[in-house]
């Protein structure tokens, strides 16, 4: 090899490792932090049994950087179900954020709860929502903790008001379990979502899709999916986007590195 073909050589990997590099970091640059680690703007509680916007008992608050889910104001939980929606409504993205449950349940939450919160996606709007609403209209991606002993996967599925399509079938099951591994104690944990609108959903646990689905829509046999698809322009079932929330299940839960990356359709 000539020296001046050794030269050419020589750029030529110089700008491939540019272009990786750039493109990299042009890509984390797109990454955008929904929760801003000072305070709870930009997002909004929705708690059974009391009007948007009234955060009872302080449930969701921020400490040292971490939105915290917690219940020290509850005597009772009285299925007192609370979301906290973000602002803004979205459609084709990937979302992570890091999760882990701490302390013990609130006194009287349902037994399936321990442990056990979510991140809704494709949601109805916040204002939609009645008063003594349990759930938005959305699909969930259901939080789990593990148990002592056992396997409890977590990244799972499941479907208030909504129903999704697997393997070219649609499927009516109210929750539908990933394949991921068990993620037991305070440890913390890294959620990923992608979605593709009404196209794929993946749920992404440590780099692997642990469950994969399509054709989000709603359920008319729901009575709060009914009063959704009145109030839509469409004959279509399909869920195209919707607004994200963080769920209060009874169990001390906390958020943090909430971030949303906008994908082109």
């Amino acid at each position: 090899m000539t020296k001046a073909i050794r030269n050419i050589a020589v750029l030529l990997v110089l700008s491939l490792v540019s272009f990786i590099i750039v493109g990299s970091t042009s890509a984390e640059e797109k990454w955008h932090q929904l929760f801003n680690g000072k305070n709870l703007d930009g997002w909004t509680p929705k708690i059974r049994g009391y009007e948007l916007g009234n955060n009872f008992g302080n449930t969701f608050r921020v400490e040292d950087g971490v939105m915290k889910v917690g219940y020290e104001a509850y005597d009772e939980y009285k299925e007192r179900f609370g979301h906290i929606f973000y602002k803004t409504s979205y459609s084709h993205y990937r979302m992570r954020l890091e999760y882990r449950f701490i302390g013990e349940q609130s006194k009287g939450g349902p037994g399936w709860a321990y442990r056990n919160s979510g991140i809704m996606i494709h949601g109805q709007s916040p204002e939609s929502m009645t008063k003594d609403q349990k759930f938005p209209v959305s699909i969930e991606v259901q939080l789990l903790g593990g148990n002592a002993e056992g396997a409890r996967t977590t990244s799972n599925l499941c479907t208030p008001g909504t129903n999704v399509v697997m393997k070219n079938e649609l499927q009516l099951r109210h929750c539908i379990s990933s394949s991921s591994t068990t993620y037991r104690g305070d440890r913390w944990v890294t959620a990923e979502i992608e979605v593709r609108g009404g196209g794929i959903i993946k749920h992404i646990l440590d780099g692997k899709v642990v469950l994969q689905y399509s054709k989000p829509q709603l359920d008319p046999r729901d009575a709060d999916a009914k009063r959704v698809i009145s109030e839509r322009k469409t004959d279509s079932l399909i869920l195209e986007g919707g607004y994200i929330s963080l769920q209060s299940e009874s169990h001390p839960i906390e958020f943090r590195k909430v971030e949303i990356l906008i994908l082109d359709k």
